[in-house]
């Protein structure tokens, strides 16, 4: 009868731990997170993001580096290019006929540019006795062109073999058929058919005004 009641006894115990056991909140352990850190970044990009001192100074300084190196070249190109473009540009022609001195207006023309004035056939005989026609621009219209000064009293014809010879300058403005003719084979004389054979200047390149 004794066993029967601790028997019973055991088995309410049990049961009791069984139902407290059953009604008492589990605890959950929440597992544990693995955090994997970042690669730290590498020194090759510098500061910053990475295109600081890396991209930047690197490539900014070889960008430089460059543009200096072709700047000499671009300047020799440029000066290449104008001492070409010197050497191919005609050279100036020097004048055919000059008119300086005591003047307002010293002129300068070419053959061509006479040549397209108002001309003039007159007749002169030389040393020889032998008589000839010349056509030319008459002396008075071209010193006039160069407007002598008040003060201006003679005229000089300068040859391109270094000859002069020299004649009033009155005379020679109011001289109607003194011309400075057309060479046949290029270039001036001067007629002056009433005055000294010694006028009769070949290869006329200037006419001074004093």
């Amino acid at each position: 009868m004794m066993s029967r009641k601790v028997f019973f006894v055991v088995s309410i115990l049990v049961i009791f731990v069984l139902a407290l056991s059953a009604c008492a909140p589990q605890s959950s352990v929440a597992p544990t997170e693995v955090v994997e850190e970042a690669p730290a970044a590498q020194n090759g990009g510098g500061n910053g993001d990475g295109s600081g001192s890396g991209s930047g100074n690197g490539s900014g300084d070889g960008a430089a580096a460059d543009a200096a190196a072709e700047e000499p070249a671009a300047e020799e190109t440029v000066v290449e290019e104008a001492a070409e473009a010197d050497a191919g540009a005609p050279a100036e022609e020097a004048p055919a006929l000059k008119i300086t001195g005591m003047v307002e207006n010293e002129m300068n023309w070419s053959e061509d540019e006479v040549k397209a004035m108002d001309t003039l056939d007159v007749e002169s005989t030389n040393s020889k006795g032998e008589t000839s026609s010349y056509t030319g621009v008459l002396l008075s219209d071209l010193i006039q062109a160069a407007a002598p000064t008040a003060d201006a009293a003679t005229v000089v014809f300068v040859a391109d073999d270094g000859y002069t010879a020299e004649a009033g300058l009155a005379d020679v403005m109011g001289c109607a058929d003194c011309i400075l003719s057309f060479r046949s084979k290029g270039g001036f004389s001067s007629v002056l058919p009433a005055f000294d054979k010694s006028l009769q200047v070949k290869g006329v390149i200037e006419i001074q005004v004093k």
